[in-house]
């Protein structure tokens, strides 16, 4: 006789969201196992290569005998390399104390929103957002307080927004730039006013998430942890998956003001421990080495983006804006709610998203996800050819709505 088992699974798992961008790369995979011709534009992973120098100097690493534990915040030699990079790139002057280098930038941001946040505390994020900035701070139990910007805005808060979300129970405002999911890139006097808001305050941080800072087609990436107002209260988040193609290698960092940075190596030191041995050396010859593959990188994104741009432009309905960074558009397609092609109604992007992929075989990703009901995420990391026939099967597919 069985016994039945009392045990469950805990609220906190219950209550997360799984990550959308996940979900639809794993349909998009049951699909093609099933013979189906699918293009997915669903993850943000460059379709390159990591460049050779840098996995050269993983295996010179391997060769040299760097496969065990490593220091919980990372080798010194990648902190110091971390240290020249964001004084040359970034006008921040972290000391090595204050780096901390983590299993990609997510355990960044998890790390710092579970070592600055006490049950209730406020986290403004800039929406649209990351997907998993909000259930990190749900994890951290924290209430994420979303400030929506539309396209009108060119998905970008104000800071008469900003200002009226803080309350008393604000304890940090999180944003990213060049932003996933939009693409948008706030501008230095953007920035400045992110900035005063925050200074006003003396009990707020910010922890600005810079991961797509080499895909930065404005000619110069700006940090807002560089204003003296709010330096000393600025947690800069990077990593190597997108500028370096360096996704499954799973490195990210921050500099951050020490106590924070000492409450991150004292969390990481009870659930992973250090980052891979290897992977941190060839890293730390990543940020010194040439940069000319992340510069061929950022030229081929910005053609893409003007391709898919000219595109997605010619969809009648379709609101199409122009970012300035990373490598996804965010295309407002409210005009197409309500409609239907005899047998499928669109009430919603979730409903266009699943649409799409299931008549088309294109995955895309419901801006929903990313705090944005009108919009969905197109990840334009993939060739050209698969590009232009995405586009044209969109075309195709929208044009049976009616």
């Amino acid at each position: 006789m069985s016994v039945v088992s009392k045990a469950t699974i805990s609220q906190r798992v219950q209550n997360m969201a799984e990550s959308a961008t996940i979900k639809m790369a794993q349909l998009a995979r049951g699909l093609k196992a099933e013979g189906h011709d699918v293009i997915s534009l669903s993850l943000g992973e460059p379709d390159f290569d990591t460049p050779q120098h840098i996995k050269d100097a993983a295996k010179k690493a391997l060769d040299e005998g760097f496969t065990k534990y490593t220091p919980v915040p990372g080798l010194l030699e990648l902190r110091q390399a971390i240290h020249t990079k964001f004084k040359r790139d970034n006008g921040l002057n972290y000391d090595v104390s204050q780096i901390v280098v983590s299993n990609g930038a997510k355990q960044s941001i998890a790390n710092v929103c579970l070592s600055i946040l006490d049950p209730g505390d406020e986290v403004v994020i800039l929406a649209p957002y990351w997907v998993t900035y909000s259930e990190i701070v749900k994890l951290a139990e924290g209430v994420p307080v979303l400030v929506k910007a539309g396209i009108e805005q060119d998905y970008k808060v104000t800071k008469e927004q900003l200002q009226a979300a803080i309350t008393e129970r604000t304890k940090a405002v999180l944003f990213s730039s060049p932003c996933n999911p939009t693409g948008s890139v706030y501008s230095k006097e953007e920035l400045e006013d992110i900035a005063d808001v925050v200074a006003a305050h003396d009990d707020i941080f910010i922890i600005a998430d810079e991961i797509y800072e080499y895909i930065n087609f404005t000619g110069k990436h700006i940090s807002i942890g560089s204003f003296d107002a709010v330096k000393d209260r600025t947690v800069t988040v990077n990593g190597f998956s997108k500028g370096f193609s360096m996704t499954g290698w799973r490195l990210g960092y921050i500099g951050a003001p020490k106590t924070i940075a000492a409450a991150c190596s004292k969390i990481q030191g009870q659930f992973t421990s250090g980052a891979n041995a290897f992977a941190q050396k060839a890293a730390a010859y990543a940020l010194l080495a040439d940069m000319g593959p992340s510069t061929k990188m950022r030229e081929t994104f910005l053609t893409r983006r003007d391709l898919v741009i000219d595109g997605l432009s010619q969809i009648p309905g379709f609101k199409v804006n122009r970012p300035e960074g990373a490598f996804y558009l965010f295309p407002d397609i409210s005009s197409y709610f309500g409609k239907s092609d005899g047998e499928t109604t669109i009430n919603n992007a979730n409903d266009f998203c699943d649409y799409i992929l299931r008549t088309v075989h294109v995955a895309i990703v419901t801006g929903s996800a990313f705090g944005a009901d009108n919009c969905f995420r197109l990840s334009y990391a993939a060739s050209e050819e698969q590009l232009i026939e995405a586009i044209a099967r969109i075309k195709s597919a929208v044009s049976k709505l009616s």
